[in-house]
């Protein structure tokens, strides 16, 4: 019996899927694209229907539609099969009753409740009077699938168990709660319900909001699902699922706190928005934002306590490398409150968004703006005397807040321009600077490393590169019998072995990869002059034959050994002259 894996490779066309991730033309018998996991001008990201696989020649990476998946949507293999064997028609739950007690009920469950809440909101006149006067359309309301859980102790329990879910599942779903008799009763009462859906659309877990006629002060304004093993608040973003186009397209990300936010901003036209939800920014949604985007604007409540949310936030991010701005919004709490009171409003202050450290300047050394909260220190008018402790407080920060900042370059401006701002020498400020600790820097760490691990290219040496493009000519042009073997770097004279008898696949994953590479390459050896590149090839063999013997001489010599030393010699002898 085939594997799901098996299936989904069968039933899924690889081009056609990707079509729904980019924009494809066709190149010979292949497709081409911009990359997606790195910035390019130039199409570099080939897809072969013959073998179901893509390639970047930009980047190096490539794989198969599930490493595809994983990459693009930032989630592990169990994910992405679910995905694809959904959009297959693939059923998990016969072919894998252990992982779909495990996982695959817990998304049937959150997807019940969805629903359930959605039929709710349809009679709650009270609710849905609330969500209007709140300033939110039917349109987003329907879009963002958002409900009403009732006031009723085991209304969802109930409705679940009548749909055959056992008692313990919806506990483990985070749906309903066991208390120390036994009982179940819902964890959701009398709320408001925001799902929250992963980045791939599937609803994980729930937001709900106390409404205000029924909030005693008794209990939490807000209540978020539990963890689960399909939900992480500190991994998921919400709202990406819809946004993550439009954070691709524009180039930068705006983030907001909560749920209202999110959707009065995305109501009022911006589309890149995102928000935490039940948790402040973390390392892995800056890894998420990474692989669209090293740009982010923060909006955050205009009050002291949502300074300090967003000053963490801003430094984590600074850490990571993202170039971070700020929204400043005058006479409102947050961005719901200013989309409620005029949609333009906001797009405007969002348009005027101000560089984070340009704040900073603002709270730490000079008088706070308007819309942001004073400095606890009282932050020193302009021209102040730094010597005095409050003063020199000030600045402490903001070289923190610089020393914090992952690129030397950007530092560089920064400290500059503080030099220019409070008059003395960079110098004494880089001075003072090695004396000040960074209050954020230590936990900025993570996702710059990981950041920096999934966006680089894979280096490959020169030998390397012209020995695929000698044989991507050769498979175009079907001149094998120009390629000398021996000047091939490693495995590829087993490339050109396979090629020759016709061959497209060998059994062994890691000659396939190279397979891959050499016949997607094709499409990237039209202009280019075959000879020449034969060429190439012959003189970076001779050029890497020549160190290897070489070192082999010299080795020889330190080790007193004249018999490896004369073959050396003589091989170096021997070696062809370069072209």
């Amino acid at each position: 019996m085939a594997t799901p894996v098996e299936l989904v490779r069968e039933k899924l066309d690889i081009v056609e899927f990707l079509k729904g991730y980019l924009t494809l033309s066709s190149s010979g018998k292949n497709f081409k694209g911009l990359c997606p996991f790195h910035r390019e001008k130039t199409p570099s990201f080939m897809v072969s229907p013959e073998r179901q696989s893509w390639r970047c020649f930009g980047c190096s990476l490539g794989g198969d539609v599930f490493s595809f998946v994983m990459r693009y949507e930032n989630v592990e293999f169990g994910e992405a099969l679910r995905l694809l064997a959904e959009k297959t028609g693939v059923e998990l739950k016969r072919v894998s009753p252990a992982e779909y007690k495990l996982t695959g009920i817990l998304y049937d469950l959150n997807s019940a409740a969805k629903e359930f809440f959605k039929e709710q909101l349809k009679g709650a006149k009270t609710t849905a009077a609330y969500l209007k006067e709140r300033g939110l359309k039917d349109e987003t309301i329907q879009e963002f699938e958002i409900g009403w859980a009732p006031s009723d102790q085991e209304a969802l329990t109930m409705h679940l168990l009548n749909k055959g879910h056992q008692p313990d599942d919806i506990v483990r779903a985070g749906l309903s709660i066991r208390n120390e008799r036994g009982l179940h009763f819902d964890r959701f009462r009398g709320r408001v319900m925001f799902p929250i859906h992963n980045h791939l659309g599937k609803v994980v877990g729930f937001t709900g909001r106390i409404l205000p006629s029924l909030d005693t002060g008794q209990m939490g304004k807000y209540v978020n699902s539990p963890e689960t093993s399909i939900f992480n608040k500190s991994r998921i973003l919400y709202g990406f699922f819809k946004s993550k186009e439009h954070v691709r397209e524009k180039g930068w990300a705006f983030l907001v706190e909560g749920q209202m936010d999110f959707l009065m901003s995305w109501q009022s036209g911006v589309k890149n928005v995102v928000a935490c939800s039940g948790t402040a920014l973390t390392a892995d949604h800056l890894r998420a934002l990474r692989r669209l985007t090293d740009k982010l604007t923060l909006s955050f409540d205009t009050d002291e306590a949502g300074w300090q949310a967003g000053e963490r936030a801003i430094d984590l991010a600074e850490g990571s490398d993202f170039e971070v701005k700020v929204v400043i919004l005058h006479g409102v709490k947050d961005p719901a409150e200013a989309a409620a009171a005029d949609p333009k409003k906001l797009l405007e202050a969002v348009g005027n968004a101000q560089p984070a450290m340009k704040l900073y300047f603002e709270r730490y050394l000079l008088a706070s703006p308007a819309g942001l909260p004073a400095s606890p220190a009282g932050g020193p008018a302009a021209g102040a005397n730094y010597a005095t402790r409050e003063h020199l407080r000030g600045l402490r920060s903001v070289l923190s807040k610089i020393k914090n900042i992952a690129s030397p370059v950007t530092q560089s401006f920064w400290l500059k321009e503080l030099a220019r701002v409070t008059g003395l020498s960079e110098k004494v400020l880089m001075d003072e600077a090695q004396r000040t600790e960074s209050t954020s820097s230590s936990s900025n760490q993570t996702v710059q490393s990981d950041a920096a691990s999934s966006q680089q290219p894979k280096r490959i040496s020169r030998w390397e590169l012209l020995s695929q493009k000698v044989l991507s000519h050769a498979l175009r042009n079907g001149t094998f019998d120009k390629v000398q073997e021996e000047h091939l770097y490693s495995d590829y004279p087993k490339i050109l072995t396979l090629l020759r008898e016709g061959k497209r696949t060998s059994g062994d994953g890691a000659l396939d990869e190279l397979l891959d590479i050499v016949i997607l390459g094709e499409a990237f050896t039209a202009d280019e002059d075959p000879d020449r590149v034969q060429d190439e090839l012959q003189k970076e063999y001779v050029r890497e034959k020549r160190k290897e013997i070489t070192e082999m001489v010299k080795e020889a010599e330190r080790s007193g050994d004249d018999k490896v030393l004369q073959e050396a010699l003589q091989a170096l002898h021997h070696l062809p002259q370069a072209p």
